[in-house]
């Protein structure tokens, strides 16, 4: 009888990137990427290498909850048994759950264990988790932040559209509803109706001032309103949405499945962005996309573009990649985009290639538990 595979040890790595370009919204700046990179070793030979990030705070912190707390609960377990480790790791945090620290070090588990589950299937990621589609539209956020002129907008979202982009993003929450109409004409303007724009408030403004913004956004044909209010406002996204017909788009600041039932039950969205990352991995993200389904919603992740492009190609109802590079310093791949539309990798695993003499040169932390 063939013995099941069983984690022998966890190694930790923390890795600190600068972003290319100044990278700021209505109520933040993006500091540094703080990439926090899990390695499972296990009996049957094969490794598998997950990940999670912030843009600039808790990084230490997150390390810190796998070190003590969950990496050693890891060893000796079967990998699997991907659904039953998640619920175990989750129920031994609930006193921290949910929220980002705990979910991002959930993400680090379970996107390694889904990564030598590939592996070890000789299965590109996609593919394994259904494989609806082959390709999927991407749209570019490296672009469109909220200190940047109308001139400067313009500019790069006509670059974005020479390269094939079929839609950018564009940061809005100006001090005056003038600057963001402004803003937003400009560029429209500029790229004619053919071009998606999508926009993102990134949880700026209030009731009153999102239902004057959405007003005067009207007629500039966007593709959605991202966060507009604070996510944990559920019934607030809701009146906007019965006041608008621009669509509303949340999900990257939510944490759990559950957050994001309660929004489709009460119809509070348009479309959902999950972020693989903040949500605790590819187990609940899959969840979130078929739960998104079912209500006829479709799926827009946030971020991390290398990961999400083989989640988005699994199911049937994801219709954009954002793209913003992310890991170009550490890795040797590259997202393929082409014609407009990103493909997901063919090799086997999340189709992630670690340029592991590099992040040896950057790591802040290497630890290894056995």
């Amino acid at each position: 009888m063939k013995l099941a595979p069983v984690i022998q040890s966890v190694q930790l790595r923390q890795v600190n990137l600068p972003p290319k370009v100044v990278r700021t919204d209505a109520i933040q700046s993006f500091v540094t990427q703080e990439t926090l990179l899990l390695t499972l070793r296990c009996s049957d030979g094969v490794e598998g290498t997950g990940y999670a990030y912030t843009i600039g705070t808790g990084g230490s912190s997150v390390i810190a909850l796998l070190k003590d707390h969950l990496a050693p609960r890891l060893i000796g377990l079967d990998p699997l048994n991907v659904e039953a480790i998640w619920k175990d790791l989750f129920y031994a945090t609930h006193a921290t759950a949910v929220g980002a620290i705990t979910s991002l070090a959930l993400a680090c588990v379970d996107t390694a264990l889904w990564d030598w589950r590939a592996r070890s299937l000789n299965l590109p990621l996609w593919q394994l988790l259904g494989g609806a589609q082959a390709r999927v539209p991407v749209y570019t956020t490296e672009g469109g932040w909220l200190h940047l002129s109308p001139g400067e907008l313009v500019e790069q979202t006509l670059a974005a559209q020479s390269q094939g982009f079929r839609g950018a993003k564009i940061k809005v929450g100006r001090p005056h509803v003038s600057e963001d109409v402004a803003r937003l004409s400009a560029v429209r303007s500029a790229v004619g109706t053919d071009f998606d724009i999508m926009t993102d408030a990134n949880q700026g403004f209030n009731r009153p001032e999102v239902l004057r913004r959405a007003a005067a956004f009207a007629g500039l044909d966007l593709a959605w309103l991202e966060e507009p209010l604070p996510a944990e406002d559920v019934s607030g996204h809701r009146q906007l949405r019965t006041q608008t017909a621009i669509p509303v788009a949340v999900g990257e600041s939510m944490y759990h499945l559950s957050n994001f039932r309660e929004y489709l039950e009460q119809g509070a969205c348009s479309i959902v962005q999950p972020d693989v990352a903040r949500i605790g991995g590819i187990t609940p993200w899959i969840k979130v996309a078929h739960l998104a389904e079912g209500f006829d919603v479709p799926v827009c992740p946030h971020f991390l573009m290398e990961l999400h492009v083989s989640l988005c190609a699994a199911v049937p109802n994801a219709a954009w990649v954002e793209y913003i590079p992310q890991l170009d310093d550490i890795t040797t791949s590259r997202l393929h985009v082409e014609g407009g539309f990103a493909y997901p990798p063919d090799t086997p695993g999340l189709g992630i290639e670690w340029d592991w003499p590099a992040i040896r040169r950057r790591q802040l932390t290497d630890i290894t538990i056995h």
